[in-house]
């Protein structure tokens, strides 16, 4: 069955983490029933965090965005790349260092607020750079990063995401930024601060003593896998970036706890499903058939989907899927699977 029978998956945790593109907004529009779930989790007077890798917005900008868009959000329950990576820089470097800063002027704001002096050119002899997604960001501010690192400064990045979510697909997130450098200087950044570093959501989980924090998120090599090696469970939502194809070829590191279609798994046992799921069960039967899986049966498409990652997660590479009938394929199409 999906979910527990007659158990709401929040009642198990005393703190819900969101990830924010994809699951929270999409650009500058909630995603539908986002803003009712936040709202519900605050009236059952539970806890709510919310950790973003994007780095062009402090955390009291955050939660401005989120106040504007209906979801009630204090500063303190923000926990941004940004404000990390700062914090990291000034515990490394003597106060009034330079660090060259590639990304959005929150960016920039941040190393400022702990004493740190951003620039803008390599001859400005930084200490540091500190790159983090920034719309604006060109070739120039990349060439600069590059002679910086070049000459021995540290280089740190924010996030390493390759792509972000948009309206009209996934867009170059600041991952594919950190490529262009790390292509012209043949080497990794010195630190990666953001997501799937675990610090981001272990400090979230430190506020709860003693109590259970679930992370929410969209994307499996962010969210899913920075929760694992947090030792948090964690809630995939298939309103971002990751889909189907990619849940079920994921590594071990980055397989979720649980799966639903939208933040309504948080409350409706039905709309949620505990990943990987029995291959015989829920109504569905999943079997090896001529070098593929064989998906037979009748339920819900989440059921489906944990039978099916049982199966997937079992083989050293995901198998192709077939439909044992045209009512079951419909079901596959609707997972967005090929039958």
């Amino acid at each position: 069955m999906t979910g527990n029978a007659g158990a709401r998956l929040v009642d198990g945790y005393a703190q819900v983490v969101f990830d924010l593109d994809g699951v929270i907004y999409l650009i500058d529009r909630p995603i539908p029933g986002a803003v009712e779930a936040v709202g519900r989790l605050h009236a059952e007077g539970r806890a709510v965090a919310y950790a973003t890798n994007n780095a062009s917005r402090r955390s009291s900008q955050v939660a401005e965005l989120l106040t504007g868009l209906g979801v009630p959000a204090r500063p303190e329950e923000v926990l941004t790349r940004a404000a990390a990576a700062a914090e990291l820089l000034r515990d490394r470097l003597p106060a009034g260092a330079p660090v060259l800063v590639v990304g959005a002027e929150a960016l920039r704001a941040e190393m400022a607020a702990v004493g740190l002096v951003p620039v803008d050119r390599a001859e400005d002899s930084p200490r540091a750079v500190a790159q983090g997604y920034g719309p604006q960001v060109g070739w120039t501010d990349l060439a600069e990063a590059t002679v910086a690192v070049r000459a021995g400064a540290i280089w740190v990045a924010t996030n390493t995401d390759r792509t972000l979510p948009s309206a009209r697909g996934p867009l170059p997130g600041n991952g594919s930024l950190v490529a262009v450098v790390r292509t012209a200087l043949g080497r990794d950044p010195d630190v990666v601060v953001g997501k799937p570093e675990p610090e981001l959501f272990a400090t979230a989980a430190r506020r709860v003593d003693g109590g259970r924090t679930l992370v929410v998120g969209d994307r499996l090599d962010t969210d899913i896998e920075g929760a694992r090696r947090a030792g948090l469970d964690s809630l995939l939502v298939l309103t971002g970036v990751s889909d189907v194809p990619e849940l079920l070829a994921a590594e071990p590191a980055r397989r979720p706890n649980y799966v639903s279609r939208d933040l309504g798994g948080l409350f409706d046992p039905a709309a949620v499903v505990r990943v990987p799921g029995p291959t015989d069960a829920g109504g569905w039967s999943v079997t090896a058939r001529d070098g593929g899986l064989e998906l037979s049966g009748a339920g819900t498409p989440l059921d489906a989907l944990a039978a099916l990652c049982a199966a997937a997660w079992s083989a050293p590479a995901v198998p192709p899927i077939r439909a044992a009938s045209a009512d079951v394929a419909r079901v596959l199409a609707s997972l967005g699977l090929p039958a």
